[in-house]
């Protein structure tokens, strides 16, 4: 879109400025207009950057060696380049330091809602944080220190020499030679009162003495204040953001967002016969479509939530439009619900599901932030995801009656307790399946059977459409002209969302 060259002239020294160094406190939000197009684009690829994040750090000891490479290697699969060494003064550096500028402004607005959503928002970008900062030069580091007010200086060879037995005792891991190779921070030791309360620096005469390794503990501690502070005082100004209508439903979808495989794309419909789903359900459903199968075959009924999220399930691993009308007649007749009832109150709903009915949308299998954070089931309702919605003693005990080991129960529920539920699901994944790494990130209960299926068919992946696109829960996303593309062609339901949300940036 185009600038005016009034805004241009106002901006282009601070921005030039802002962007001088590879990492920043985010402290001043962006000042220019940006399109629809580029907005969601950008808030999708920090998404998928901060889901790495998070399941890298709870799948290996964060800081360590595997980490690292673990974590260096996710983030050069995504489109979110980034490099610390790079000068800003190239065009192409200068758009990725303004692309993580603005995407971080994007979601802390989605993402400053509710607690758990500021929690979630705030752990992942301390860690990508953490890891940045890591990844800076000696220089760069105290360069960033100084722009941001840190006035922590490197105290001078002759100080160091003299306190040299001071600092290796104090400080864990250190000798004498590695005291001589490494900068220390002398800081106002109030600024470092978790380093001086575990006793892992030098206090002297009201400053503590930091090794080089160490600073980022106390440059963690001032980003995670002001980012708490900042999400706080954005979700106080949200019912201005929120009166605007065209925007709230925008930011809604993004804290949401699926960033994945649109799994309602099938070319393998009718390849699932109705004979397999009992097997298929004990070998590779995930636990909310297995506990919701079950819950069928009890019951002989499912309330509304609970047919729309295994109903779209069925229809995205294969099943037909006749397939599901003839599973769902079947199994309800076998209850309280005739065949007469089922054509006249339930069989619109199948057919509403394959898009034939009503609006006629052809509607995408459920994911799991959708399964997660949507429609909660309440008492005899059985869909939901079961590591967010049961209770850990019933959960424990449904784990227990499909044979996972006690240690692996332990390790689910330690998952749990800490709101990982998604790789919750996975560690359950890796268990059923007696694999160590499972080599993906669950996103969707049909990833999740796509994978059963590739594992327990010795690698063969299931046939599927060759270009079927990756997308959020409304919107594709892959790369960096397919997200715009996407974002330009996207649904029918989210263009009457975002109608006018282009001129309401460009008039902002």
């Amino acid at each position: 879109m185009q600038f005016s060259s009034r805004r241009k002239k106002l901006n282009t020294n601070s921005q030039v400025e802002l962007y001088a160094h590879p990492l920043q406190f985010y402290g001043q939000p962006p000042l220019e207009n940006i399109s629809l197009t580029e907005f969601e684009a950008f808030a999708v690829d920090r998404l998928k950057l901060l889901k790495t994040i998070e399941n890298v750090g709870v799948s290996y000891v964060k800081q360590s060696e595997n980490y690292m490479k673990k974590l260096e290697y996710e983030l050069k699969a995504l489109n979110f380049l980034y490099r610390a060494d790079a000068s800003q003064s190239g065009h192409s550096e200068y758009e990725k330091r303004r692309k993580d500028h603005i995407s971080h402004f994007i979601l802390r607005l989605a993402y400053c809602q509710t607690e758990d959503l500021r929690r979630w928002f705030i752990q992942q970008e301390v860690d990508l944080f953490r890891y940045r900062f890591s990844d800076l030069h000696p220089k760069q580091k105290l360069e960033f220190l100084h722009r941001n007010n840190l006035q922590y200086d490197t105290i001078s060879v002759e100080e160091k020499k003299a306190l040299q037995d001071k600092l290796v005792s104090s400080s864990y891991g250190l000798s004498g030679i590695t005291v001589e190779d490494q900068d220390f921070y002398k800081v106002p030791f109030q600024d470092a009162l978790d380093l001086v309360r575990t006793r892992k620096v030098y206090l002297k005469a009201g400053y503590v003495y930091i090794p080089h390794q160490d600073i980022v503990t106390i440059v963690l501690n001032d980003f995670r204040t002001r980012l708490s502070k900042a999400l706080a005082l954005t979700a106080r100004s949200l019912p201005a953001v929120h009166s605007d209508e065209r925007l709230q439903p925008l930011l809604n979808h993004l804290s949401h967002a699926y960033v994945g495989q649109d799994y309602s794309i099938q070319k393998n419909v009718g390849k699932i016969s109705l004979e397999q789903i009992d097997s298929l359900s004990g070998k590779s459903f995930p636990l909310c479509m297995r506990q919701l199968h079950q819950s069928l075959r009890e019951n002989h009924h499912l309330r509304h939530g609970g047919r729309m999220q295994y109903g779209l399930f069925l229809k995205g691993i294969g099943l037909s439009l006749e397939q599901a009308l003839q599973f769902w007649r079947s199994e309800f007749i076998r209850g309280k619900v005739d065949a007469d009832k089922f054509d006249k109150a339930y069989a619109y709903s199948v057919r509403h599901m394959f898009g034939k009915e009503g609006k006629r949308t052809d509607y995408t299998p459920y994911s799991c932030m959708k399964v997660i954070l949507s429609n909660p089931p309440s008492q005899g309702d059985h869909h939901g995801c079961p590591f967010r919605h049961s209770d850990p003693e019933l959960l424990k005990q449904k784990l227990q009656f499909y044979k996972v080991s006690p240690s692996g129960i332990s390790q689910i529920l330690e998952l749990v307790k800490g709101m990982h539920y998604q790789l919750a699901c996975q560690k359950y994944f890796e268990l059923t399946h007696n694999i160590e790494d499972s080599n993906f990130s669950l996103n969707h209960p049909n990833q999740y059977f796509i994978e059963s299926q590739r594992v327990l068919g010795g690698g063969k992946d299931i046939k599927r459409e060759a270009d079927a696109p990756q997308k959020t829960q409304e919107n594709s996303s892959k790369g960096p002209n397919a997200a715009r593309d996407a974002a330009a062609n996207s649904s029918q339901a989210v263009a009457e969302m975002t109608e006018d949300l282009d001129s309401f940036f460009q008039d902002a």
